[in-house]
């Protein structure tokens, strides 16, 4: 009878290993979440400023790296994803917590806030910006990964990344063809729709009104395609340049449309910086839906 006993309870441990074995475990890349930050850094070239905000926003430094994800933002569905796939270190270009320092302050006793946080810990992810050392880095990432997804490398300007003269088009012809390229639901434009253009700039992002409307002022640029801008400045401005006759246009792409192609061009450069590591884009995807076209 022990000896029956013995045995069924050496079965039960033996199956017990068995299933433990069978459950995927997350292999570690043998870096820890500041080392990989230090590296990316050093790879950018990039001095970063004092008041920087490539910093560590959520996590244990010392945590073993499973896996990278680059992103706009951690939405989310991002982190979900994440997860899911057994990444634990997420590599953002905006802010984890709804403003530029990722300060707290205004969010501490909010229930969105808090959900968010408590999902990163129980998930044990590390969340870094990668903001200024990727803007810092030559040629800029966001600006090269949305070059090439504009299709404008032969067009670009020699010594300026952000200038570009293209093949002559219209105004609505060039918005067309940059919402087919980036996917983009809600994109907003000052001007005329049917003036004909080729020389365009680029400013990704809240650049602000000062570098929006410097570069609007130069005689070789028609076109601003941007990110986004306050209402009340670089919007209007380029309105009264259209109603005076002024040969000026602003194409306003979204913050998230205008950066995001940087993050997938951040994932396979990250690849080439850390082989044998999954390095992984999950897109946030545009926030923004139209009436004539909500969202499935």
């Amino acid at each position: 009878m022990a000896k029956f006993g013995f045995a069924l309870i050496f079965a039960s441990l033996l199956l017990l290993l068995v299933r433990v074995m069978a459950v995927p475990q997350a292999a570690t890349s043998g870096l820890t979440a500041q080392q990989v930050v230090d590296s990316i850094v050093k790879a950018t070239g990039a001095t970063l400023p004092p008041d920087t905000v490539d910093t560590i926003k959520a996590g244990d430094p010392q945590t073993p790296v499973t896996g990278i994800v680059t992103t706009f933002t951690p939405s989310m569905d991002v982190l979900r994803k994440a997860v899911a796939a057994g990444e634990n270190l997420i590599v953002t270009h905006e802010p984890t917590f709804y403003n530029h320092l990722d300060d707290p302050t205004l969010f501490v006793d909010d229930p969105v806030y808090k959900e968010k946080l408590a999902y990163i810990n129980q998930h044990h992810l590390g969340i870094w910006r990668f903001h200024d050392s990727w803007h810092l880095r030559h040629p800029d990432g966001i600006v090269e990964g949305f070059v090439r997804r504009a299709g404008w490398k032969q067009y670009q300007n020699p010594g300026e990344e952000m200038f570009f003269t293209l093949p002559t088009t219209t105004v609505l012809a060039l918005v067309r063809d940059l919402q087919r390229r980036f996917q983009a639901r809600a994109v907003r434009i000052v001007g005329d729709p049917q003036m004909k253009v080729r020389k365009v700039a680029y400013r990704p992002g809240a650049s602000g009104e000062a570098k929006q409307v410097k570069v609007l002022e130069r005689n070789d640029v028609e076109v601003l395609v941007a990110g986004e801008a306050a209402e009340w400045e670089t919007v209007e401005y380029v309105r009264d340049a259209h109603l005076q006759g002024r040969r000026k246009a602003l194409i306003l792409l979204g913050h998230l449309t205008s950066e995001e192609a940087g993050m997938a061009n951040c994932a396979e450069w990250l690849s080439g910086i850390f082989p044998g590591m999954k390095v992984e884009y999950i897109p946030a995807t545009e926030p923004y839906w139209t009436p004539e076209a909500p969202p499935k």
